[in-house]
């Protein structure tokens, strides 16, 4: 099937986790994940309605940027080295990853001279999976203050990948858990812009939205199987 064609049947079923969760479509935003995937078939998806594109590896995503522009919003949804983070900056408008204090303060110092703020969504380990990264969820409380401090970024969201399991209900308590924990930072610290939840991907998109996500990345259900 065609981009096109796929783009139709996830809006269709966003749509459908809306109704059963009692949300607002316009609520949840898709980021397609671009990762392998070459510039015409970037193209095609936003030519049939995509405005986000998510790239997992800077390198990568300059050179897609280059061709492409600043025509979408670009995420950085894969783990970022702190020895990246100034060409991160250059074109990322939101970068999802954040794993550490060390990080942050990084993105914070690069950000502070290009005179910009950027966004920034903590990464969160909800699943406890070893070969992941993000904060352990333990630490993700204390961690939030010393984040809000840092003056040339924003906490807008927080972000997991949710088990990679057979069945996508498996998932779900990791979603529920991260959509709890906003909730618990932004009653105890007052963080006027931790709105998004960036949770679902492929298999598990429609329990995500369910339980809260505001941010699907979305690839093989966009630009097919990757070779």
């Amino acid at each position: 099937m065609s981009i096109k064609t796929n783009l139709q049947t996830i809006r269709h079923n966003i749509e459908q986790a809306c109704v059963r969760s009692g949300r607002n479509v316009n609520d949840v935003k898709i980021v397609a994940v671009s990762k392998t995937v070459a510039v015409p078939q970037i193209r095609e998806a936003i030519a049939a309605g995509i405005d986000t594109i998510g790239e997992n590896r800077v390198p990568d995503a300059l050179l897609k940027h280059q061709e492409i522009g600043n025509t979408v919003a670009w995420h950085l949804i894969g783990h970022l080295q702190t020895n990246k983070v100034k060409k991160a900056l250059q074109i990322f408008n939101v970068i999802e990853s954040v794993d550490s204090l060390h990080l942050a303060e990084e993105i914070d110092r690069r950000a502070q001279e290009l005179n910009k703020i950027i966004d920034i969504f903590v990464q969160v380990n909800t699943s406890g999976e070893a070969g992941k990264t993000g904060f352990p969820p333990e630490q993700v409380e204390a961690v939030i203050p010393k984040l809000a401090e840092l003056t040339h970024v924003r906490i807008t969201g927080l972000m997991t990948i949710g088990a990679l399991v057979d069945d996508p209900e498996l998932a779900r308590p990791e979603f529920c858990y991260l959509r709890n924990l906003r909730a618990l930072l932004n009653e105890k610290y007052h963080i006027d812009t931790l709105q998004h939840l960036s949770m679902g991907m492929t298999n598990d998109y429609h329990i995500a939205i369910e339980e809260g996500a505001t941010c699907v990345r979305i690839g093989r259900a966009l630009f097919g199987e990757r070779s």
